[in-house]
């Protein structure tokens, strides 16, 4: 049952206690907490992540961009704990001031390129590489709107239905209903869309897909949240195709491990320089 005796105060002020698992890292103000100089490696591309839904849309896209061959997106992956905060470091914030993984820096050019928010980060790597975003319409539109679809849904998956179900320290009926049913909402739309194209896009793999997999295709394959049987995925058979086919993909695979923190020891390459990094 709902919690009913709690009533909102006229003016909301911070207590470090009701921020449940999250309490150390969540505040409400922005900017550095310390000050801490990012590492810079030898490649051209840097990237500032972790192995979160938002972290792997990053690197499946550097892996699959290496998977054809373009030696140019080689890139160095530096882990940012952020359990241990390690996004409010002053380095961090000059590159995102948002405080939120993943970040890249391109240092190709004389100036360095500061690009932050994951959708972004894809787009600006497809445009550079020119490959996996269409160039003609409709194709690109269609790609565009699927990647900015997960962009607006993917928040009532994670900080809606992920941290009710998963994560609060209590847990409550009403949230978990609403999000729950957002969710499934959500993997109903791609469940549809997927039962008469093979990739989200249309024919063509593209940047919707590496955005929209780490999300609903870990739901599906009941590696998100361990909410597999809760959210009934088995009613989604065309969102489960889909899934298969992307993770069997071995630029997927292997972008899936970058930075990753959780899992078996064997997944888990904390930091990526070169690809022998990754075995």
């Amino acid at each position: 049952m709902a919690d009913s005796t709690y009533i909102p105060p006229k003016v909301w002020t911070w207590d470090q206690g009701n921020g449940g698992k999250f309490a150390n890292i969540n505040r409400p103000i922005a900017g550095a907490t310390h000050e801490k100089a990012l590492p810079i490696g030898k490649h051209p591309l840097q990237l500032y992540s972790l192995g979160t839904p938002n972290g792997q849309k990053a690197t499946i896209m550097l892996e699959e961009l290496l998977a054809l061959g373009i030696k140019e997106a080689e890139y160095d992956a530096w882990l940012i704990n952020i359990g241990e905060g390690d996004q409010f470091s002053s380095g961090f914030v000059d590159i995102n001031p948002n405080s939120k993984i993943p970040a890249l820096v391109d240092r190709s050019g004389s100036d360095p390129i500061r690009i932050f928010e994951s959708g972004s980060i894809l787009i600006y790597l497809a445009e550079k590489f020119s490959v996996f975003l269409p160039t003609t319409q409709p194709e690109r539109a269609e790609t565009l709107s699927w990647l900015f679809w997960q962009v607006g849904s993917a928040p009532f998956a994670g900080g809606g239905f992920g941290h009710f179900y998963a994560y609060a320290p209590e847990k409550y009926e009403y949230p978990i209903n609403r999000f729950a049913m957002e969710t499934k909402r959500q993997l109903d739309v791609l469940n549809q869309r997927l039962a008469d194209h093979k990739y989200i896009a249309g024919d063509d793999y593209t940047i919707a897909d590496m955005a929209i997999w780490p999300w609903y295709g870990a739901l599906v394959k009941g590696w998100l949240y361990d909410a597999g049987e809760f959210l009934s995925v088995h009613e989604y058979p065309h969102v489960i195709r889909w899934a298969d086919e992307v993770f069997a993909r071995p630029a997927v695979q292997r972008g899936r491990r970058v930075n990753r923190l959780q899992g078996e020891p064997s997944e888990q390459v904390k930091e990526r320089h070169d690809a022998s990094d990754i075995r």
